[in-house]
Order: C-alpha cells, then structure tokens, then sequence
C-alpha cells in the first residue's frame, strides 16, 4: 500500500472495490497486480521504464478462509530466513477445525476496539481463565474456570477447550442463538486457540469468533472482532446473532479493562514479574515461544 514514486499511501479505505489503485498524491496509476500503467510526464526522465516500478509483491495464502500475509519472500527462507508457506505452517492442524466449516461461514457483525494495553498483555489474558471468576461473573455461571482441558501445549498454536454447562450457550441468554456451524461432536465445549503472531480463534457450537490483534504503539493496540455463523442460520426465524454478540461484547471490555490495568501496572517502576500458576501453563508457553522468535 506504499506507491513506488514518493512512498504516499495509496488506499485508505480498509474495504472497497476499485478497477486500479491510483496514488492520490501525483496519480501515479496501478492495475491491480500492481503493474505501473500511469506515470504522468515520467515519460520526459530519461531511462524510466514502467515495468521497474510495479508495487511490491507479498506472499497471500488462504486457511480456512482466512487471508494470511507474510512479507518475507522465498529467497530469504531458502537462505534461513522468515518465509515459510502456508500449508508448511499450518501442517499441524491440517483437519482439525474442519466440524466448523469456517471457510463457508458469514459475518454478522464486526466491532474495533482500542485498547490502551500492549498486544502481548492480550495474548496472556485470553490463554487462560485464572482470572474469569472475578473479571467474568457472567462467562463464569456458563462456563467453569476450571474445567479447560489444553490439547495445544507448544509453539504457534496454543489452547484447547472449555466445558459449557448443560443445555446452555455462551449467550446473554443462555439458550443456543444459532443453527449450529457443523457436526459438532460435544455440544457442550467451547475451543479457543491462539494463532500466533495475532489470531484468537474462538469456536463455539453455533458460532465462531474471531479476535484480529494490530498494534498501533507499544501501549495500544486495535482490536478486531467478528462474529462468524453457517449460511442457513440468517434464513432461520429464530435467528438471533445478537444474544451472542451482547455477551463477547461485554467480555470482551471486561478483559480490556483489565488488560489496561495491566498496562498501566507494568509501567511501574517498582513492578517485577511473578511467577505463573499451574492455570497459566499457556501464557508461559506463548511467552517461550514469543521469546524464541524474537531471538
């Protein structure tokens, strides 16, 4: 999104349609596989040649329909460096969100938050539930702190499940909002699963949420959640999107709170880490491997 001529961002919109990208700084002009088509007047410097000033390749790769970027090119992972493709990446979970049919799942809803707290405060606080019977009362009569069960213990992707209640849904209600996304074998769990670098993939019977994690300094960050739910649920008459998001929506801002007392906490200087509590074995391991690749 950075035109070849002066480094002007050229689309500011986040979603849209357009035939090409056109710079609205000098109107430099982009089909869109980002071949130079209009340069005006560039035609009077001697030697330019459109075809040296095409917009900057990146690697695309779809997973369960989502759209992934990785900036690195091949030529860097051949010689060890930070490209990796995405079948290679994902390898480990080939199969397993497959009940959640999530590449044919439609959005109902989409709310940003920004949160003054650093993205990695995010990361610990969703990896565990240690902190859900005084932060979550509500989430807590649906869902026992104390019943998640971790399948995904190392490296990219951490996380497991949680027990819901019987015959209850993560609702303000309570009762099921939904048809359900897939064959979901357990009714009565609830998946959540980190995505490093900043995926949170929450998948529920009905629904799946998902968290997009930007940030924007080291002590703020935008968040971007959507809910996600199967194609035949808009059509049915007792669909009502709304009971779920009404709960996420008010969980989601109670861990922001707390994510930003954080912040302000860490600050200090008096403050120094305490050791984590055998409820917190994601968090420790997210924070093994963010260190790892940090080296």
């Amino acid at each position: 999104n950075v035109c070849r001529h002066r480094g002007t961002r050229l689309k500011e919109d986040v979603r849209g349609h357009a035939s090409a990208i056109q710079c609205p700084y000098h109107a430099w002009t982009y089909r869109l596989d980002g071949g130079l088509i209009g340069a005006p007047h560039m035609d009077e410097v001697p030697g330019f040649d459109k075809a040296d000033y095409s917009l900057r390749a990146m690697n695309l790769g779809i997973w369960e329909g989502f759209i992934f970027v990785n900036l690195a090119n091949e030529a860097a992972g051949a010689k060890g460096g930070g490209y990796k493709s995405l079948e290679k990446w994902f390898a480990p979970l080939s199969g397993k969100f497959s009940p959640w049919n999530m590449s044919i799942l439609q959005p109902a809803k989409r709310i940003e938050y920004d949160v003054r707290a650093n993205w990695k405060l995010m990361f610990e606080n969703y990896s565990e539930c240690y902190h859900c019977p005084g932060v979550h009362p509500q989430l807590q009569k649906v869902s026992p702190y104390d019943s998640a069960e971790n399948d995904l213990r190392d490296g990219p992707f951490l996380g497991g499940f949680m027990k819901i209640n019987p015959g209850k849904s993560l609702t303000m209600s309570g009762n099921a909002c939904a048809a359900f996304v897939g064959k979901i074998e357990d009714l009565q769990r609830v998946f959540y699963y980190s995505i490093f670098p900043n995926m949170l993939l929450s998948l529920h019977p009905e629904y799946v949420m998902v968290h997009q994690l930007w940030p924007q300094s080291p002590e703020r960050m935008l968040i971007v959640c959507d809910w996600l739910f199967h194609p035949d649920a808009f059509r049915r008459e007792k669909f009502n999107p709304d009971d779920a998001i009404e709960f996420w929506d008010m969980t989601n801002r109670q861990d922001w709170h707390v994510c930003e007392l954080s912040q302000q906490g860490i600050a200090s200087r008096a403050y120094r880490p305490g050791p984590f509590s055998s409820r917190e074995t994601i968090p420790a391991a997210w924070d093994k491997y963010y260190r790892q690749v940090m080296k």
